[in-house]
């Protein structure tokens, strides 16, 4: 069977997009393109099995329509597989529509948004099939080897039968991670996505999953909360086995572990001290994702024995309230005391924020920017990340807001990151982007640019700072004031 994994160009004059498994979608100034592991993994699969498999990300590629469509319908393909998030969706029913007009392939759709309401997508495009949850990957290759059967599809799969939807039942996480076979990189054209990525700081790098998702997996404004809240992990061993490989076929430097949250307690112990018996921190350079509150100082120095550089933290707000509905299970000063042992183990220290709870007015967002200016100015944190909030369908928040008449559209195409969504009691979005604004701004106190200057070491440094710079005037373009405010 011949099998296309794609991503259909998006162009808008917002700018590029940022799809390919990510958590949080953005229209970026600057193109930054995120490793997608699991459709990555489910190319893999079928290509094992011997089925044909064509991965085209007409994104990452920078095609124009014209011609990914031409690639696309050339490899004849019989079913097509696109990712999805919530601010494109319209965009993919249109394609979808347009599609089955003229071409006889089935056409399967993924993500968040689909998972949380599948019965939106199969009545708004005549869509074929819909794999809910996290573990699409499995799911795509059983509807594959029965070959379309419905009788024998595994839960969480949405169809036609004639003109009947129909449903398989909610998804399952019962699959073994660790019979997934390691990402055919050649396949994928890893290569895409090994240099146009933020995080890096020496390349090529790439991302893996050691686990699937998070840990906590209780975060009420997560949309992969609906996708993985069984937290499942990989053999720590086979993953340091897939990372030698990747150093020595493809001399990757840097290595993203794009887990919810990475593995801790034995996991990361047996994972570390192997990574420093092989010789591989002295070759590679790895980033993962982490929660505050798990870690101690001898935990973070561990890591950065085994060559870890860059731990991103998720703070989203410098308020207790904040953080207790949104079951971080986490203290405010839990995040100085948590970056202080971090970068104190040598690591670089991500954080993000997310500005714009429905909740919060102009003093809690003053105590968020004062936190993160701050963090940037002691050197607890090398870089951060701010978001507007976004409640995904699927998530508590969004049924929380819903409910509460406490969001201010629900078209779907404003929920990209561009606008406030929830219903705040500022007197405008732009204070909201303000705020942002003056975060960003903070990497230029001389405070911090001081911990920068003394922390670069390598021509490595040197890049990546510059890129960062560039991201920097990019950020601030992404969330400019309205045309009236910055009028005035």
């Amino acid at each position: 069977m011949r099998i296309a994994i794609a991503y259909p160009p998006l162009k808008s004059d917002k700018g590029v997009a940022l799809l390919s498994q990510n958590r949080q979608f953005q229209w970026f100034s600057r193109p930054t393109y995120i490793f997608p592991v699991v459709p990555a993994t489910a190319a893999t699969m079928l290509a094992k099995a011997g089925h044909e498999v064509l991965f085209l990300d007409g994104i990452a590629r920078e095609m124009s329509s014209e011609e990914f469509e031409e690639q696309l319908w050339q490899f004849n393909p019989d079913l097509v597989v696109i990712e999805t998030k919530t601010p494109v969706i319209k965009r993919h029913w249109k394609w979808i529509s347009e599609a089955k007009k003229s071409h006889n392939a089935k056409i399967a759709i993924v993500g968040d948004h689909v998972t949380a309401m599948p019965a939106e997508t199969m009545s708004s495009s005549p869509v074929d099939y819909i794999l809910t949850g996290g573990d699409w990957d499995f799911l795509l290759k059983n509807i594959v080897e029965v070959n379309f059967d419905p009788s024998n599809f595994e839960s969480g799969i949405w169809h036609r039968e004639g003109e009947e939807v129909k449903s398989t039942g909610p998804f399952k996480l019962d699959h073994d991670l660790n019979s997934a076979p390691w990402i055919d990189r050649d396949l994928v054209h890893w290569e895409l996505y090994a240099k146009k990525n933020g995080n890096f700081r020496r390349t090529p790098g790439t991302y893996i999953m050691s686990g699937r998702d998070c840990w906590h997996a209780k975060c009420t404004f997560c949309s992969w909360t609906t996708l993985y809240p069984t937290y499942r992990t990989r053999d720590p061993i086979d993953v340091v086995n897939e990372i030698e490989m990747l150093v020595e076929k493809f001399g990757i430097k840097e290595l993203m572990d794009d887990s919810g949250s990475l593995p801790v307690g034995k996991w990361l112990e047996t994972f570390c001290e192997e990574i420093i018996r092989r010789g591989l921190n002295r070759r590679l350079r790895i980033d993962c994702n982490m929660r505050f509150g798990r870690l101690t100082l001898d935990d973070y120095k561990l890591m950065r024995k085994a060559g870890f550089r860059l731990v991103l933290f998720g703070v989203e707000s410098a308020n207790q309230t904040t953080l207790d509905r949104f079951v971080k299970a986490l203290k405010v000063e839990d995040v100085e005391k948590g970056a202080k042992w971090a970068s104190e183990a040598g690591l670089d220290v991500h954080l993000t924020f997310m500005f714009g709870h429905a909740w919060e007015g102009p003093e809690e967002i003053a105590n968020t920017v004062k936190l993160a200016r701050s963090l940037l100015a002691k050197g607890y944190a090398s870089t951060l990340q701010c978001t507007l909030t976004i409640p995904y369908p699927g998530t508590p928040l969004f049924k929380e807001l819903e409910a509460s008449g406490g969001l201010n559209t629900l078209d779907w195409d404003e929920y990209d990151m561009r606008r406030a969504i929830t219903k705040t009691p500022l007197a405008s979005e732009d204070e909201i982007k303000c705020a942002i604004q003056e975060v960003y701004r903070g990497f230029l106190q001389p405070r911090a640019l001081w911990h920068r200057l003394t922390s670069t070491r390598t021509l490595f440094d040197f890049g990546f700072y510059y890129r960062g710079l560039r991201s920097l005037i990019g950020h601030l373009s992404d969330f400019k004031l309205s045309r009236s405010r910055s009028k005035g």
